[in-house]
């Protein structure tokens, strides 16, 4: 079989993987445990090696591989840069200069850590551990169990968004499943461990606290992740993404992920996963594949001190609506820009980041009660969520009428500043394409149109009253330059 052949079997394997009906899927029973941890009368805790011995056991090590063909393993490396791949415990590539070796191997790309989630063989871990370099899903993956023993693990789903990825192995008895704690109730000073496999040196627990909870917009995940996270001091170091954050009881209260560190290693900044966040992403990926996501269809902004003084507000908490899109959940439910909204249901919104959390974690279809302030009244309007994932919702046109699966927002000053676009630059942004639009080879995600057909746009409302039925030229923005893209419309 030829190289082209064989890379096609692996990415055909790969998306049957992750395209797996929900049927194929055996439900996933976890152990909650929802008590809060109190102190007792008890002699004072000189050891957690008890509460470790019950957690570690369902900690596990993962080991990704991809196939390497020829040219990639005669690429050569500066010698100066061998170091940093031996520091992140990554393969250092050689020079390959022997013509009898075979034109294409497994190569070993990656090591993390999962976390046992059931005793059906369920194992949760992030969405980068299970990719290669180069963002695509590793070729095999092996989870070695605390026993040695080792296993092909197929890949149930992944969502990039959280960073959170669902494997699933085959094990002939039922496997060693942590017990989860409810995330919601982790307080600033708890004890908790860091449970992984750092550097491939082995498990290893570390001890720590709680340094803060709900640290979003650090842009760890990059545009578009939906961050929460879990500040902690417990050791995290390269190996431990994907492991278990347990307390001193030694329940999972949520998945390691991420650094803050200049060096590479750890300085007492590390992010997890909060396990309620996790695991619901889990079930959707079991359950269905993907994970849907609420949507009100507006643009919100955080608020400072000087915007509550201009809006009459008693505090910063809430957040501004910019702008509310054409066709929108929003648009149909009432709310106006200008709007302060400082409620979804029950939960009270204390910034925008919050917001958009709050509603993604919500299912699509659902009805809520958005509470707002409106010109210093309160207000409670009842709004239809759509889905992040399609339409805004079933009944209703995408927000391209006449670009089937292309859904475009207004370039406001927040999406400016966070995409890094040019001063002055003034257009639509394509905010998503869907797998199966017409136009998912000419218009992508980030893009900005300028004109269609020689007319300047400024709205979605431009962009479909500007297109025309047949050939169309749409000049764009895209990678740092503008550009002509010839679309054709039919009906």
């Amino acid at each position: 079989m030829n190289m082209q052949a064989l890379l096609t079997t692996f990415v055909t394997s790969a998306l049957i993987s992750l395209t797996a009906v929900a049927a194929n899927n055996p439900s996933l029973e976890v152990d909650t445990d929802t008590r809060l941890i109190k102190p007792s009368a008890q002699a004072p805790v000189v050891s957690y090696a008890d509460v470790l011995d019950r957690a570690t056991s369902s900690v596990v090590a993962v080991f990704t591989s991809q196939l390497v063909s020829a040219a990639e393993q005669q690429r050569q490396i500066p010698p100066n840069m061998e170091e940093l791949f031996r520091h992140f415990g990554m393969p250092v590539p050689q020079y390959d200069d022997n013509p009898s070796r075979p034109r294409e191997r497994r190569e070993r790309t990656g090591v993390g850590s999962g976390v046992i989630l059931s005793s059906q063989g369920y194992i949760i871990t992030n969405n980068h551990v299970v990719r290669g370099y180069d963002g695509a899903l590793a070729d095999e993956i092996r989870v070695r169990l605390q026993d040695d023993r080792e296993f092909i693990a197929k890949v149930v789903g992944t969502d990039e968004k959280t960073d959170v990825a669902v494997l699933h192995i085959q094990s002939d008895e039922p496997l060693e499943a942590i017990t989860l704690a409810d995330s919601e109730q982790l307080r600033v000073g708890d004890v908790v461990f860091a449970i992984g496999n750092p550097m491939e040196i082995g498990l290893t627990a570390t001890k720590g606290i709680v340094s803060a909870t709900g640290r979003h917009s650090l842009g760890i995940l990059g545009r578009g992740g939906y961050e929460n996270f879990i500040q902690t001091d417990a050791a995290i170091n390269m190996g431990n993404s994907g492991g278990a954050l347990v307390d001193a009881w030694g329940r999972l209260v949520g998945i390691n992920t991420a650094i803050v560190s200049r060096s590479g290693g750890n300085i007492g900044i590390g992010f997890a996963i909060p396990i309620n966040m996790a695991l619901s992403v889990a079930k959707s990926l079991i359950e269905s594949g993907e994970v849907p996501r609420g949507l009100l269809g507006l643009f919100p902004e955080s608020i400072d001190q000087d915007m509550a003084d201009a809006f009459g507000l008693d505090s910063t908490k809430g957040a501004l609506v910019n702008q509310v899109q054409k066709g929108s959940p929003a648009e149909a439910g009432g709310i106006r820009h200008g709007d302060v909204i400082v409620r979804i249901d029950d939960i009270v919104i204390a910034s925008a980041p919050q917001l958009r959390l709050v509603v993604s974690q919500m299912s699509p279809g659902r009805t809520v009660e958005v509470t707002l302030i409106r010109g210093g009244k309160e207000l409670v309007l009842p709004v239809v969520l759509g889905s992040v994932n399609g339409s805004f919702s079933k009944a209703e046109e995408p927000a391209a009428a006449k670009l089937k699966g292309v859904y475009l927002q207004p370039l406001t000053e927040d999406s400016r500043r966070q995409l890094s676009f040019p001063d002055g630059l003034q257009g639509v942004l394509v905010g998503n394409v869907s797998p199966d639009s017409p136009y998912i080879d000419d218009l992508v995600q980030g893009m900005v149109i300028i004109e269609v057909n020689g007319e300047p746009v400024v709205s979605v409302y431009d962009v479909d009253t500007k297109l025309k039925e047949g050939v169309n030229s749409i000049y764009v923005w895209y990678g740092g330059k503008s550009r002509f893209v010839i679309i054709r419309l039919t009906k």
